[in-house]
């Protein structure tokens, strides 16, 4: 059984600095032309490069995310993008649109591609689909259980590298449209968010659940929103492990480096004393205590134990 990989999204130079520091195995980042900006802080090239030389001299891999769903224009500037991610070393891309995927295997060929949780992968089939066009990691929707994780693992062929959320903040929904910018200022907020509303802060409350929010967040590609409750499965470790998951997702997007220190140094540490003592393991309380300490949301284990949990 080859060691699980775990990795994180980081939001700036320093952040990757930390996980790596902290015992992640990757780190994906957003660029600066192919981030998704009010989510996280981008990459300039130059932090691109340190960072790929920072992760690399420790061993470690990175990814780049391409996280838009392309309008036309949005191409003009790819093919150059992809060449430089090339150039500088970048381990793989992560995409969700067919047509990037089309411009990624013609222009960089030699290129790893994974698939990123926007593309909604729910089944054996249609990861087997992307394996046949050139993906090697699927990373599966986050409203799956286990055991129909275990499926796709069994359902399709051993070198597709399949990726899961476990711990972080996660996207319910996503519109392409900045609805909410649009509707305050009259203006178009998908193609400019210079007048400062892209700092406003924006919550979804349930009627019958007051003072449960959801967090709304706004770029010029769209309007994300996320749970109330932050993924957290450090509890299982062992089936995560044992379903064949080939690399364990860390969401840190806008959290601190405190946050990013004590997730990771949790995880790996769970991860480690799995493989030290399989037969024996058990959660060891300060884990999520310390875990705890850096956030201000509560836990759920989500769609993957014995259905919703939210």
């Amino acid at each position: 059984m080859n060691r699980v990989e775990l990795s994180i999204l980081v939001g700036d130079l320093e952040k990757l600095k930390i996980a790596i520091d902290s015992g992640a195995d990757a780190v994906y980042i957003g660029g600066e032309f192919f981030g998704t900006k009010s989510l996280a802080k981008n990459f300039t090239k130059k932090d691109l490069e340190d960072g790929v030389n920072y992760t690399h001299q420790n061993g470690k891999k990175i990814y780049a995310t391409i996280n838009v769903m392309p309008h036309n224009d949005d191409f003009k500037n790819l093919e150059e993008y992809l060449l430089y991610l090339e150039r500088i070393g970048i381990d793989a891309v992560i995409l969700a649109d067919p047509g990037v995927l089309t411009v990624v295997k013609k222009v960089i060929p030699n290129m790893d591609i994974h698939l990123n949780t926007q593309a909604n992968t729910t089944n054996y089939v249609s990861a087997n689909f992307w394996y046949d066009q050139g993906v090697k990691r699927v990373i599966v929707s986050k409203e799956l259980s286990f055991e129909e994780v275990s499926q796709i693992r069994e359902k399709t062929p051993s070198n597709l590298e399949i990726e899961a959320l476990v711990h972080g903040a996660m996207c319910i929904s996503y519109s392409g449209r900045c609805l909410i910018t649009n509707y305050m200022t009259g203006k178009n907020g998908d193609k400019n968010l210079s007048d400062g509303s892209d700092e406003w802060k924006y919550y979804l409350e349930e009627e019958k659940r007051p003072g449960e929010y959801f967090p709304i967040y706004e770029d010029e590609k769209g309007t994300f929103f996320f749970n109330s409750k932050d993924l957290c499965l450090i509890e299982y470790i062992p089936e995560l492990i044992k379903s064949g998951i080939t690399s364990l997702k860390i969401e840190s997007r806008k959290q601190t480096n405190d946050y990013i220190k004590a997730v990771v140094e949790a995880y790996k540490d769970a991860i480690d004393e799995f493989y030290r003592n399989s037969s024996d393991w058990k959660v060891n309380p300060s884990w999520i205590e310390e875990m705890k300490k850096v956030g201000n949301r509560d836990f759920t284990t989500g769609f993957y134990v014995d259905g919703l949990d939210i």
